[in-house]
């Protein structure tokens, strides 16, 4: 047994609050929301605060981040969450510290891996010591009690772990890729309507076959909502929904935590729990009905899920009907923007009654099919990658804590990965 400071090489750590941020994109800015969830690296991509070249000079009292420093979060309920820096630069906000290990004796990846073992995330939130918020103090952190196996091993367990999030990962970056294919189409279809546009000036709509093309105008008309592809409507978008919010069923925690089992338990903005049973067997889409309803910028909250699930009263469960797939109706929600229809100063919440009131453009009902039936191959895909995903980050919560503490040998473990 060891401290974990013994192994630690450099604390990055700032003055105890979040510097300016700046209109200027040099340097970006880690909060703790970066870190939020199983993502192994900070996510650049999706920070959007950033600090001057000044700021970053001079704000840190012992240094700036580096590549392959781990970051934690030490204030409130995102206590001990972990990632990787994986990029020459940033700047750490507050309620966050950076690690540098000693690669002598340390491997990031295995530090990564060993930080997000179960019971050593309970260990980081018991040295809470905060009165208002849970806090965890830098010097309770590194005096943590540790036992890491030789450098050798530790490098090569990182490896086998890294390879498996490597390939979550990718899974992941694929179904990203599916979804900007189906919104792109979406959008040209039923937003900026090219086919009507290239009919209407005599060509041939690009990337679409001659039997689709014939299904569309080539003119438009006037609607209660503008221009429109001639023969298509504004309808309430009850009439394109089927809703099952009768068969929804709450289970408080308490009764969650006596039916542990095998099937998603959905709230109003994600997956909360497993139980024994489900209620609902299919695919469908989840939007909050109250609570998280909408995010910043007033759009709905979705979930796309499927198969044998339990859904809580705090969600709309929704399917497309009358040729309008799943799909397609999940893509005009996230580009419809809900809070007219939002109702609650306390609590957000949006009713059946005001869901029915937002407008859904309706084509004539082969467009609509034919479209269900151009993103139905894109979404089959994207849900055999995401079980594929579930499986391998299964298979790598299971190895990560027999690999560390010596139970299991990576000889027995290649032919388990693959």
């Amino acid at each position: 047994m060891s401290r974990l400071g013994d192994y630690i090489e450099f604390v990055v750590d700032n003055r105890g609050k979040t510097p300016p941020s700046s209109n200027n994109d040099k340097y970006e800015l880690i909060e703790t929301t970066s870190i939020i969830g199983n993502n192994k690296y900070v996510d650049f991509h999706k920070i959007s605060k950033f600090v001057d070249a000044d700021t970053y000079q001079n704000w840190f009292r012992k240094g700036h981040p580096h590549k392959g420093d781990l970051l934690i979060s030490t204030v409130g309920l995102n206590i001990g969450n972990v990632s990787i820096i994986n990029e020459e630069r940033g700047c750490i906000a507050q309620n966050l510290v950076g690690l540098r290990p000693n690669q002598k004796k340390l491997n990031p990846d295995f530090l990564y891996y060993f930080l997000t073992q179960n019971f050593i995330q309970d260990k980081l939130k018991n040295l809470d010591i905060g009165s208002a918020q849970p806090s965890l103090k830098v010097p309770h952190l590194l005096n943590l009690k540790c036992e890491f196996p030789e450098i050798g091993s530790q490098t090569e367990i990182g490896s086998t772990l890294s390879s498996l999030d490597d390939r979550i990962t990718l899974l992941r970056e694929t179904n990203a890729t599916l979804e900007a294919i189906a919104q792109a189409l979406f959008k040209s279809w039923f937003v900026d309507f090219d086919p009507v546009h290239a009919k209407a000036q005599g060509t041939k709509p690009e990337g679409m076959d001659e039997q689709t093309a014939a299904l569309f105008p080539d003119s438009f008309e006037e609607s209660e909502l503008g221009m429109v592809p001639a023969g298509w409507d504004y309808v309430s978008l009850k009439e394109v929904v089927s809703i099952f919010d009768s068969q929804r069923i709450p289970l408080a925690g308490q009764e969650r935590a006596k039916r542990k089992g095998e099937y998603p338990y959905y709230g109003a903005a994600a997956l909360m729990d497993y139980v024994d049973d489900y209620i609902f067997d299919g695919v469908f889409l989840l939007t909050g009905e109250d609570g998280s309803v909408a995010d910043s910028n007033g759009y709905p909250i979705t979930q796309y899920v499927w198969g044998k699930i339990w859904v809580n009263n705090h969600a709309h469960v929704l399917q497309g009907k009358d040729g309008v797939s799943t799909e397609h109706l999940m893509m005009f929600l996230k580009r419809t923007n809900i809070e007219p229809f939002m109702t609650g100063a306390v609590q957000a919440k949006l009713s059946q009654s005001n869901m029915w009131r937002i407008m859904f453009l309706k084509p004539p009902h082969q467009i609509s099919e034919s479209f269900g039936c151009v993103i139905e191959p894109l979404f089959a895909k994207l849900r055999h990658n995401t079980e594929k995903a579930q499986t391998l980050t299964n298979l790598r919560d299971t190895l990560l804590p027999r690999l560390i503490s010596g139970q299991l040998r990576l000889p027995d473990v290649e032919e388990m990965v693959g």
